[in-house]
């Protein structure tokens, strides 16, 4: 299944990650199977939902609707943990191109087609919500080089055009979510995988910087559309389980592709002023949360050994 074989040729695996939302995921499959261009393989990661998820895959499968490849996890893996997974499957499969997207979304009709058709690397869809609204959240300019930006994420796609059709056919983006990112092989086999410690948040901000940095640009494409069926909500307890991912994976980016000393101090200085305002803003949990995150930040500093790339010799 090489691209050697023409761009024109080249196949496409499907990697979807799934976990307790049968519904939704029911809906996503029938946007898949509703594509103009057909993919290749449908690689499905049930991170051992417990909700019907396997009943659903089971008949959809029998259908015969989609090319189905279900794995099923014996525990929760994450998103990060069912993203690696699936990916390492399609690497093998031998596909030219990996899409990775989630369960509550639905791909427009032509949406793989305008995305095969492209002739890059890296390529991210655009994300509507239901009524319509432009709600792409990925980075315009993703700065790990200022240290006064708290947040390295300083202008998005929906911050920058206050419609898709606003936007140009175009749209070079640097970072994505895993909600509808495309890349060829030869990116995983020069990079590596989506690593698999991150559990949840900023795992595709980590594929998507590494990628960036060996000189690739990715390109959000004003004509890929995906519909999201919920809504989009990135505000989290931070002191709670998801706050210690929240804060420990943004420590983790800063201290792993910070471009200086001074940003990779930053979540140092984040951590003491938390701790320091935590009586009058989010408490002993959230104080914490971000020690506890900080800590383990810190042994997470490299590319784990799970994440490096199949072929490298390294790897073996």
């Amino acid at each position: 299944m090489s691209a050697e074989r023409g761009r024109g040729a080249e196949t496409v695996a499907v990697v979807v990650v799934t976990y307790n939302r049968s519904e939704l995921l029911g809906r996503m499959l029938d946007g898949l199977a509703a594509q103009t261009r057909r993919p290749d393989a449908v690689v499905v990661v049930d991170n051992a939902s417990g909700d019907g998820t396997a009943e659903l895959l089971a008949d959809r499968a029998a259908s015969g609707e989609l090319p189905l490849q279900v794995h099923t996890s014996t525990e929760n893996l994450g998103g990060a943990g069912g993203f690696h997974l699936g990916t390492r499957l399609a690497m093998a499969g031998g596909y030219d191109r990996i899409w990775l997207i989630d369960d509550d979304v639905v791909p427009a009709p032509d949406c793989l087609a305008v995305l095969m058709a492209a002739d890059e690397d890296c390529l991210m869809v655009v994300r509507e919500d239901l009524a319509g609204a432009l709600v792409e959240k990925a980075a315009l300019r993703f700065d790990l080089s200022n240290p006064l930006a708290i947040r390295p994420k300083t202008a998005s796609v929906d911050s920058t055009y206050p419609s898709r059709a606003a936007m140009p056919e175009r749209v070079a983006v640097e970072n994505v979510a895993f909600e509808g990112f495309m890349f060829r092989r030869q990116v995983a086999e020069e990079i590596g995988l989506p690593d698999p410690s991150y559990f949840i948040f900023y795992d595709d901000v980590d594929f998507a910087l590494r990628a960036r940095r060996s000189g690739r640009t990715i390109w959000a494409l004003r004509d890929a559309v995906l519909v999201r069926q919920l809504d989009f909500n990135q505000q989290h307890d931070l002191s709670g389980w998801k706050g210690f991912y929240m804060y420990r994976n943004l420590f983790v980016v800063h201290l792993r592709y910070g471009t200086n000393a001074l940003v990779r101090l930053k979540p140092y200085l984040i951590t003491l002023a938390v701790v320091l305002l935590s009586p009058v803003r989010g408490g002993r949990g959230e104080a914490a949360n971000v020690i506890k995150a900080m800590r383990s930040a810190r042994t997470m500093r490299r590319l784990p050994h799970a994440a490096e790339a199949p072929d490298s010799p390294s790897a073996r």
